[in-house]
């Protein structure tokens, strides 16, 4: 069985993977297919990125539930630096089930942009290398 360290990194390395899909599509001029595609790959990095923290926190003998904890208590942590940005990513994603919606998807999908940056901060902080 692997250790929480190798899950936590396995973890990590499937977010990294996900985010340069969600950058490769950032890459691309507009358009509304565009949009649609940064949002789903918004919705799986945003999933992915509390359950890394999750993990992550678990290991510090910290247990949480729901992605609000997860942010709120990888702030405290350490682990995020911008609670704020966390938060309204986190209403972002909760709204791409309204994504139908154009100015709802124009919201999440400016939302997404912010994403990677803040991804490579979190994995920065938590250093699985090591």
């Amino acid at each position: 069985m692997e250790t929480k360290k190798e899950e936590l990194s396995f973890l990590v390395n499937r977010l990294i993977k996900a985010v340069v899909t969600l950058e490769e599509v950032l890459q691309e001029s507009f358009s509304i297919i565009v949009r649609d595609a940064t949002i789903q790959r918004f919705e799986y990095c945003f999933e992915l990125s509390w359950k890394v923290l999750k993990k992550a926190l678990k290991i510090e003998g910290v247990e949480v539930n729901s992605p609000r904890q997860a942010l709120r208590s990888a702030f405290e942590i350490g682990y995020i630096e911008d609670i704020d940005i966390w938060f309204e990513m986190l209403e972002d994603r909760n709204l791409t089930s309204h994504t139908y919606d154009p100015e709802v998807a124009d919201k999440v999908y400016e939302s997404a942009k912010r994403l990677p940056t803040e991804i490579r901060k979190v994995v920065k902080t938590l250093d699985v290398t090591g």
